[in-house]
Order: C-alpha cells, then sequence, then structure tokens
C-alpha cells in the first residue's frame, strides 16, 4: 500500500496547472508555489514511508491533501516575520521581545530618513562621499566619554573586533567564572578562537583573584578581559576583581584591558526600579 500511495503522488507539474497553485502565483510567484510544492510533496514521501497503512490516505485524496497543506503554506508565507506581540513576561528590556520600544520621537525621526533620500554616505559640508558612522560617532563618543565609536550589529560582533584588533596572535587572559554563552550560542572561547587570539584563563570557576591576572601576564600577553556574567550569577563563595583593578594592573603591565558589558546601558536604572 505505501509503494502504491507513494507511486499516486501528483506531480508538481499538474499541480502549478490546478487553479489554487494558479491562483498563488499571482501573488506569491510561480517560483515559490513551485518551491513550497517541493517541501510538501517531500514531507508527504516521508510521511508515506514510514506510517502504516491504515493511518495514511488514499491515493484519490491526496492532490487534495497536498493543496490543503499549500494553502496553509502559503497563508504563512504571506505573514510578516516580525509581528507585534504582548510581552507579559515581567522583563521590560527583553532581548527575544526587540528589547525596549522606540520612542516616538525616535519612530517620527527613522520614518522621516526612511521614506526619503538622505546624506547617509555623504558629506554636505565638503560635497563629496563620506561614512556612514559619522552620523553615531560624536555622539556615542559623547555619551560613553570615548574618543571615538562604532556600531557592530550586536554585542559579540563588537567583542569579536575588539580582540581581532587588540589581541590577534597574543593571549587574552579571561576568569574561568567569565567563559559564558550567551543567547544566539555566543560562546566567549569560540567568539576569541575567531578573532585569531588564544585563551588564557585564569582563577576557578567561582574565585578569581587579581593575582591570578598578574601572575599570568607574559611576553605574549595582549590583552585582559573582563566579561559580564550575562544570563547567571555565581553566589556564596566568590571573589572578582573591580573592573578599576584590572585597569590599573593592565596601566601597570603596559598591556589595554577591555571591559564586555553585555549591553548598552549608559546609565544607572535603579532609580527607574530597573535592577541588572
Amino acid at each position: 500500500m505505501p509503494n502504491q500511495l507513494l507511486r499516486s503522488l501528483p506531480s508538481i507539474e499538474r499541480l502549478l496547472e490546478r487553479p489554487l497553485a494558479s491562483q498563488l502565483s499571482a501573488g506569491l510567484s510561480r517560483e515559490r508555489v513551485r518551491d513550497l510544492l517541493r517541501e510538501i510533496i517531500g514531507e508527504l514521501r516521508e510521511q508515506l514511508a514510514s506510517e502504516t497503512p491504515s493511518s495514511v490516505v488514499s491515493p484519490q485524496s491526496l492532490t487534495e491533501l497536498v493543496e490543503r497543506r499549500l494553502e496553509l503554506r502559503a497563508a504563512e508565507c504571506a505573514q510578516p516575520s516580525l509581528r507585534r506581540v504582548i510581552n507579559a513576561t515581567g522583563v521590560i528590556i527583553h532581548t527575544n521581545l526587540g528589547r525596549a520600544p522606540l520612542a516616538r520621537e525616535a519612530i517620527e525621526a527613522v520614518s522621516e530618513a526612511a521614506a526619503h533620500y538622505s546624506n547617509l554616505e555623504y558629506d554636505l559640508t565638503r560635497g563629496e562621499r563620506g561614512y556612514r558612522e559619522t552620523h553615531c560617532q560624536e555622539l556615542l563618543a559623547r555619551l560613553t566619554g570615548s574618543e571615538a565609536a562604532v556600531v557592530a550589529n550586536n554585542n559579540a560582533a563588537a567583542v569579536l573586533l575588539v580582540l581581532n584588533t587588540l589581541a590577534e596572535g597574543g593571549e587574552v587572559i579571561v576568569s574561568r567564572g567569565e567563559l559564558i554563552e550567551i543567547g544566539g550560542s555566543f560562546r566567549i572561547p569560540d567568539v576569541m578562537e575567531k578573532s585569531g587570539a588564544a585563551l588564557r584563563e585564569v582563577g576557578t570557576t567561582n574565585r578569581t583573584r587579581i593575582s591570578d591576572y598578574e601572575l599570568a601576564i607574559n611576553e605574549r600577553t595582549k590583552l585582559i578581559l573582563r566579561v559580564h556574567p550575562s544570563n547567571y550569577r555565581i553566589i556564596g563563595f566568590t571573589e572578582r576583581p573591580s573592573v578599576q583593578q584590572i585597569a590599573d594592573l593592565a596601566r601597570r603591565a603596559g598591556v589595554p584591558s577591555f571591559e564586555d558589558l553585555g549591553s548598552g546601558c549608559l546609565i544607572d536604572l535603579s532609580s527607574y526600579c530597573v535592577k541588572d
């Protein structure tokens, strides 16, 4: 019976000539409908080959089954990938839900810029090609008190850029308690390997002293890295040097130090009842 049903599966070309596929092709394109049919037929082949005859459909209803699935799949394709949801998690700034909604002024500014041509990469003062980073560099530098600034797609990308720029070919000292994995399966050791830097672990999972960093410094040391614990905490018998202690040690040793804050929070939000 399964072999008979497999032989009875309608061909893609015959399905494309039927009224439903023709109608859907007008909106999705014939190529997209064809690809959906290939997916559905492939799924049915696996299903028919693995199920017992009593649990499968008859040859006469296979075409109807394919078209029902096609109609559902086409409706899913018509839905936008990003959709409005209700945040009932209790987490105000939720990464999975787009973090914080934009302010009305920001939304209006985005709409205004996106609806027209703009000087995205054009220097109006000099009358020649410019750089898109100039629109945010000065603001970010003023907010953070830095000499310059650059925008990356996410925090892991920013860490990769810093490591590759400052520590490629050398060692980076990190506490064992900070070798974390964040959302998206980004792991500090993996990011470091991609950057071309070598990981030098110090301390233990729960306790790392400033002396552990100091003893690990050698001629191959390019950077001391401090990583925000992100979405986990170690409590109890713990110890961790402060940012200032690490910065002071790095200054004495003549190597740069870098703190991965894990977020873009620039102000203390505790007065708004938002805690780290």
